[in-house]
């Protein structure tokens, strides 16, 4: 299949084209198992392979995908032929900034590979997980897991050869029950990823994942007879769960380059930041240091390469507080460059990805990491704070069509008074203009408060394509935080 995919390649470039390259699937395996109140609920398991070739052609690309493999020519001859077709409408010719060329082979570290357990053993494994999550006056509960095991074989013109062997594991735990008000309050809680740790069937067996039960649990009893939280303006102290989601919505998103240059408004938006803030805009305040981190240990965003064979950067997006990077791909950065007359980015952050063999690559989060702070962990944070409010976990979430602005609602709260934490709220919500709301950043947690949070659906393009991704966060807090308006 090597051979003939390069023979492929070559005969395209001896058309006149001046790029292509193929990513072929040649394992694409999906399980998902699912338990509801002990019993198995659902579940599915798909091996989905195939190829898909990329031709840039007189300025434009071209692009087929197919199942099967032995209609390599023909898809060929259609991503050439779509090239050549869409180079006679073009305005502006595509072009590519220069990479190494890699031949070499990656590998998610994981010891014990969830495709080679027995099924059985892994429902009983949940529904062990499920039973611990149990109680009388809950009214529902619900264990989950995914697991993906990928190989791709990526090869182009240029003389790159590079093979992805690839596995992600995510778990779930979720639980429902009425408050007294009537009103339904939940707890989740998504399986992080230790930096230090491996990728597989482990992870799920791990304290990190069911020894999370019975606090879960905890909370969500005290949040059935708990207070709301006020509307007030205060201090605001957000955990690693729900940072993660700040982070990925109002850094990640507003940072991706094609977003910035225009390429997303008629789908999910554009973004604040133009290109003229490279470099001077002052994004946060100077506790605020900000990466796209692809070489993040154990994290679903760390693929060794990117779909242009690009091999994985840690690009400073934000360097105490001003913004000086974005995620970028090889065409972003030379269309930028071309359109400003002169060198923003020398070269590509390594954040071209797709979904799978049948989509284009686009820019996308690789990880969006928050570097740790200096102001203690947890306890002194909270010492710190004369009235403030300790959010965690998002419950919904709304966003400002050019990332400008945010509300959120948590699933849990807690009030700080004095420096001092009281007892769990509910239904707290906080919004803020993004600008100010980094600038309003005062404290950044040690690196015992951060953890690896993992978003396994960020949607972005058109046809829709679902990214997995990781944010490795501290604890942060924030000055005069609008709470429940």
């Amino acid at each position: 299949m090597k051979n003939k995919a390069q023979q492929m390649i070559n005969r395209i470039m001896n058309s006149g084209a001046t790029y292509a390259d193929i990513r072929l699937h040649l394992v694409d395996q999906t399980e998902y198992i699912s338990i509801v109140k002990d019993t198995l609920d659902n579940y599915s398991c798909q091996n989905k392979v195939g190829f898909g070739i990329r031709v840039l052609y007189n300025g434009a690309w071209g692009f087929a995908s197919s199942e099967k493999f032995d209609l390599l020519d023909q898809m060929a001859n259609k991503a050439l032929s779509n090239a050549k077709a869409s180079s006679t409408f073009i305005k502006n010719k595509i072009t590519l900034a220069p990479k190494k060329i890699h031949k070499a082979t990656y590998t998610t570290p994981r010891k014990i590979n969830p495709f080679e357990i027995n099924l059985d053993e892994k429902i009983n494994e949940l529904v062990k997980i499920s039973r611990s999550l149990s109680h009388p006056s809950f009214e529902i509960w619900n264990v989950s897991s995914a697991f993906y095991n990928r190989k791709i074989l990526f090869l182009d013109s240029e003389g790159s050869e590079i093979e992805k062997n690839l596995l992600d594991v995510n778990g779930s735990l979720f639980l429902n029950t009425k408050d007294k008000d009537s009103q339904i309050q939940r707890r989740h809680y998504t399986l992080p990823h230790d930096p230090k740790g491996t990728t597989g069937f482990e992870s799920i067996l791990s304290n990190e994942f069911s020894g999370q039960t019975e606090t879960l649990k905890s909370q969500l009893l005290e949040l059935a007879v708990a207070d709301e939280a006020k509307e007030e303006v205060c201090d605001l102290l957000i955990l690693p769960e729900m940072m993660a989601l700040q982070t990925h919505e109002t850094i990640g998103h507003a940072l991706e380059l094609d977003r910035i240059l225009g390429y997303e408004l008629s789908y999910a938006g554009g973004s604040h930041v133009t290109l003229n803030d490279f470099g001077k805009k002052q994004f946060g305040s100077k506790k605020l240091t900000a990466r796209a981190d692809a070489t993040s240990a154990n994290s679903p965003g760390s693929t060794g390469y990117d779909d242009d064979g690009v091999e994985a950067q840690n690009t400073t997006l934000i360097d105490q507080g001003i913004l000086v990077g974005a995620i970028t791909s090889r065409q972003m950065v030379a269309e930028t460059n071309q359109l400003h007359g002169k060198e923003i980015f020398k070269k590509s952050g390594g954040c071209s990805r797709s979904e799978s063999y049948n989509r284009m690559p686009i820019d996308r989060m690789t990880n969006i990491n928050i570097d740790a702070g200096s102001d203690g962990n947890l306890e002194d944070l909270i010492s710190s704070i004369e009235n403030g409010i300790i959010v965690d976990s998002a419950k919904s979430w709304s966003i400002g069509s050019n990332r400008e602005n945010f509300h959120f609602a948590t699933e849990v709260a807690w009030k700080i008074k004095n420096g001092k934490k009281g007892p769990i709220l509910k239904n707290a919500t906080y919004r803020a203009d993004s600008m100010p709301f980094w600038n309003s950043l005062i404290k950044v947690g040690n690196a015992s408060t951060c953890k690896q949070h993992v978003f396994f659906t960020c949607g972005k393009g058109q046809p829709n394509q679902a990214m997995r991704l990781g944010h490795h966060v501290p604890v942060c807090v924030f000055n005069n935080v609008q709470i429940g308006k």
